[in-house]
């Protein structure tokens, strides 16, 4: 019976896992005011509007923020780690998963962007001028991050270093303060 309740449980964290990255895509794309009539926007809104039509009666946006699908956010990432938990048998408690859903959300973000700026790294060599939609939401996506470093670092011999230094700052950013809400969390639940 194990077997039955990890499958589960595995089955249960990926497909929810990946209604996290179409939440955390919806949200860096309000956020970013990527071009809402490209087609994959368009299927990421709609995988999307179900829940957030529900929360939207429920939860104010701010300051031009929408509070809902951060709501959405964190609801999905708790989902996430409690379900399996809960097939498991094992008990917890809510402020912990509430601390490692933030985390893991937060963790969700950065590896789009991560995959983001590693996908236009792959772009500009294989393809630099694609009309592909996704390469228009890679850049619409990298490029907010990429463009501080660009200024710190401007192209040498026409190679662009900035994308190597974006990637390690991202890197540093789950290193020193993702690990260590991770801890808290764990140490929470």
């Amino acid at each position: 019976m194990p077997y039955l309740n990890n499958a589960l449980a595995s089955l249960i964290e990926t497909i929810v896992g990946l209604y996290l990255i179409a939440v955390v895509l919806r949200f860096l794309f309000q956020l970013l005011r990527v071009n809402f009539r490209n087609p994959l926007v368009q299927a990421v809104i709609v995988v999307t509007n179900p829940p957030l039509r529900i929360l939207r009666k429920f939860v104010p946006g701010l300051y031009g923020i929408d509070l809902t699908v951060v709501v959405l956010i964190v609801l999905v990432g708790l989902v996430k780690l409690t379900l399996p938990l809960l097939i498991a048998g094992y008990s917890f408690r809510w402020g912990g998963a509430l601390v490692l859903s933030l985390a893991n959300s937060m963790d969700t973000i950065v590896w789009v962007f991560l995959i983001a700026i590693l996908g236009r790294v792959v772009l500009s060599w294989i393809a630099p001028q694609s009309r592909h939609p996704a390469a228009y939401i890679i850049a619409e996506l990298s490029e907010p991050l990429l463009a501080p470093f660009r200024r710190l670092l401007p192209p040498f011999g026409g190679l662009d270093f900035s994308p190597i230094v974006a990637l390690l700052a991202l890197r540093m950013v789950q290193q020193l303060t993702l690990a260590p809400l991770v801890n808290l969390g764990a140490s929470l639940l």
